[in-house]
């Protein structure tokens, strides 16, 4: 006997909008399991987890701080995964937008003037876009799995990173500290508040909300899917998947070059070796659990981000190891898949295939 999955008739759209409550329920349940393997009280860190950081006066900023990158890569992965074009490299396109934003304040210190914040924010987006295009126009041109090209450039623009503020970019007045120069108030995203959440979040909402109006309103969202659903359709109906590859992988690269240079300039104020705690990676579950949906991804990009500042309660509070928050987000993405999985099929027993014989 074996498990083999049967497509079901129909869809149940009841299932489809619990199925992120149901996986949440049960990345719950298994994370007490988890803590009580670990010699935890399982209530008491779930607590630690889910519940004290929102009680700290800092942390609703911080959780618009973290959240606010999530947002911005989740929603551009969402046309991406609905036109079934597979970018996993936005970890890199974060990294690469970054990098290119930062020229300005680190090569060119002394020009602060009222152009220096929007020509590193272009220039970010820029970068993103670049990055997502090398994936793009291998898939165009030669058929290659953008899965692996668009992974495999994330180690490529961590090591370029890695390199520049170890070497070219190191400050030199650092004390040979491997990060960039500080930069300049010119340089700088303004603060909404006192404290570090700056105007990247209002990038992201605007973001959140013209996707919204494009994907449910447009005409390039009924191509973005069609293209997805029904490849075959979409080429009658006149829309090209070659362009469609395009669109999609410039339009999160360019939201991940955003999100890249927005936290550099708001957050962190100059490079360092690690620009992201793995925002790029973490936006494939929000996307994922916001149903592809841009105000869905709204309200997951806060409950990742809630995970990343839980993982440092626990870590404190707790004494566990800060991978706890990568175990989260990971049981939290299997269990969002395994729930789609079984919306749209129903396991069953089936009989092994009967093996003929040569004569």
């Amino acid at each position: 006997m074996r498990l083999e999955l049967e497509k079901r008739a129909e869809r149940s759209s009841l299932m489809a909008l619990l199925s992120p409550v149901i996986a949440l329920a049960l990345t719950l349940v298994t994370g007490g399991i988890l803590f009580a393997a670990l010699g935890q009280n399982p209530a008491i860190a779930l607590y630690t987890f889910f519940i004290e950081p929102l009680t700290a006066s800092w942390s609703l900023q911080e959780l618009v701080v973290k959240a606010t990158p999530l947002i911005l890569i989740g929603v551009g992965l969402a046309v991406c995964y609905l036109s079934n074009n597979w970018n996993i490299g936005a970890e890199g396109q974060f990294t690469f937008g970054a990098i290119v934003g930062c020229i300005l304040p680190i090569m060119f210190p002394a020009f602060e003037n009222v152009l220096t914040l929007p020509l590193m924010l272009v220039m970010g987006i820029a970068g993103g876009m670049a990055w997502a295009a090398i994936p793009a126009f291998l898939k165009v041109r030669f058929g290659t799995n953008e899965i692996l090209t668009s992974l495999m450039l994330v180690y490529i623009a961590q090591l370029l990173l890695d390199w520049l503020v170890r070497g070219p970019w190191r400050d030199p007045d650092g004390f040979n500290f491997p990060e960039s120069r500080v930069f300049s108030e010119a340089a700088t995203l303004p603060a909404l508040a006192d404290g570090r959440m700056h105007v990247g979040a209002i990038f992201a909402v605007i973001a959140v909300l013209v996707l919204a109006v494009v994907l449910l309103k447009s005409l390039k969202g009924f191509e973005i899917r069609v293209l997805g659903q029904a490849p075959r359709a979409g080429r009658f109906a006149g829309f090209s998947q070659n362009r469609m590859v395009w669109f999609a992988f410039l339009l999160a690269g360019g939201l991940a070059g955003l999100a890249g240079i927005s936290e550099v300039s708001g957050s962190v104020n100059q490079l360092t070796p690690i620009v992201s705690p793995g925002y790029g990676f973490t936006a494939i579950i929000v996307a994922f659990l916001g149903r592809l949906n841009p105000i869905g991804i709204f309200f997951s990009g806060f409950l990742l981000a809630l995970s990343y500042l839980g993982g440092e309660a626990a870590q404190v509070g707790l004494g566990i190891s800060d991978k706890t928050t990568r175990v989260f987000q990971g049981m939290l993405l299997f269990y969002v898949l395994a729930c789609d999985t079984l919306i749209l099929y129903r396991v069953r027993l089936g009989r092994p295939a009967a093996t003929g014989r040569g004569n």
